[in-house]
């Protein structure tokens, strides 16, 4: 594994010259606290790092430091034009689909973003919870019901990831089976987190296309879904603009939601505290999802913001076009709100939602929480005495410094005839 603390010299230019550790290429994931802690030890709330190509970034580690990043919109804003390295990132960069500014809520500010995020607020809150928890129980059933007479189970794919993409599309106004829907969920996962030998560009291109083919069936055919009320929503967005936020919409949902899942999945099965003890109680499903928010959650980084003009931040001078990574698992772990690293179940003071304007908009995180929820319950109901069925260090975490997943999660359970 790379040593998180063997620190790279930075090329001129960098936010700081010396000490940057590279980001990109890291094996750090199977315990990504090792980094933070480390960088932590060696920088403090906020760090100098070297993205993909050693592009030069700071990581901002501290909760109080990204809450305050994510508070203040006139000193670090969301529109990556400002960024002062676009001269130095190549076409193809694996973090374009990022960065690249895109005519999306994701990159709009002040008055535009409000708009834009009020339209998709909206088209949420449209959404009947008891409805889409029926949904996701049917789907569950369903995926449960494939592989229950088999005694074993891969949950990763078999289940965590194809519950919330199938509830997602279904909202949007897609069909939740077929190629074309497989295909979009696929693409969205390489332009999100890609693995070795993927092309998260082309991946992305392929999404655009496809959700511009259902913006444009509901413009004729509307019905009762996410798309059409964006649609016929009296703020007017273009169709470009609402295919754009429905990308955020599908992609905020679909693999940050599947990732919550098995991560909950794997705590569960995993910490002797959920097991049912003596007296038969046991800690909440409930206070497994918020714990897997506290301490694996699902995007670990967020990329990001860009310094508005000079200024300090965390003891660093950050300049004017500099780009700034959330570090989100960093500042829910941060020793600062924990310091006895003990996390409180209870609290749900976290930022796996983000914080602030750009924080994910409401209602999207109960949406989240619905069927993340729906998810483990069904799961854990249908088959009462599932059980790991590898060792838990067996277990693998995606390498990724961007998302917080298992490469799979084997299980094994008494068969159940239907």
């Amino acid at each position: 594994m790379t040593d998180p603390s063997s620190a790279q010299p930075a090329p001129p230019g960098c936010p700081a010259h010396t000490d940057a550790v590279r980001l990109a290429g890291l094996e750090y994931q199977q315990t990504p606290s090792q980094l933070y802690r480390a960088l932590r030890r060696e920088h403090g709330a906020v760090a100098p790092v070297l993205l993909d190509g050693d592009i030069p970034a700071w990581l901002v580690l501290g909760y109080s430091e990204v809450t305050y990043v994510t508070s203040h919109d006139e000193l670090f804003a969301r529109d990556s034009r400002r960024w002062n390295q676009w001269e130095n990132i190549p076409g193809d960069w694996p973090l374009m689909p990022y960065v690249g500014y895109q005519p999306s809520v994701l990159f709009t500010e002040g008055d535009e973003h409000r708009r834009r995020a009020g339209v998709i607020t909206e088209a949420l809150e449209g959404v009947d919870q008891f409805e889409l928890a029926r949904n996701c129980q049917l789907i569950a059933d369903r995926l449960i019901a494939a592989f229950a007479g088999s005694g074993q189970a891969e949950l990763m794919t078999g289940y965590a990831h194809a519950l919330p993409m199938r509830a997602v599309v279904q909202m949007c106004g897609m069909p939740t089976s077929g190629e074309d829907t497989q295909q979009l969920v696929e693409d969205l996962r390489i332009s999100l987190d890609a693995a070795e030998g993927d092309d998260p560009v082309a991946a992305y291109g392929r999404v655009g296309e496809r959700l511009r083919r259902l913006v444009k069936d509901k413009r004729v055919n509307p019905g009762p879904d996410v798309t059409s009320r964006m649609l016929l929503h009296p703020a007017g967005l273009t169709d470009e603009e609402i295919v754009q936020d429905l990308i955020s919409v599908i992609a905020a949902a679909q693999q940050p939601t599947a990732n919550w899942i098995c991560n909950t999945l794997r705590l569960l099965l995993t910490d002797e505290r959920f097991a049912v003890n003596v007296s038969g109680g046991r800690l909440s499903v409930g206070e497994a999802l918020n714990e897997a928010l506290w301490l694996d959650t699902p995007t670990q980084n967020f990329i990001g913001r860009w310094a508005v003009r000079d200024t300090q931040l965390g003891g660093r001078q950050i300049r004017a076009g500099d780009c700034l990574v959330l570090g989100l698992a960093a500042a829910n772990t941060d020793p600062q709100i924990w310091p006895d690293s003990h996390v409180g179940a209870e609290n749900a003071a976290h930022l796996s939602f983000s914080n602030g304007e750009h924080r994910c908009p409401y209602p999207a995180p109960l949406l989240a929480d619905v069927m993340a929820r729906t998810a483990v319950e069904t799961l854990l109901e249908r088959l009462p005495d599932l059980v790991l069925s590898v060792e838990p260090e067996k277990l693998t975490w995606r390498p990724s410094i961007w998302m917080r997943g298992l490469t799979a999660l084997p299980v094994q359970f008494t068969p159940v005839v239907h």
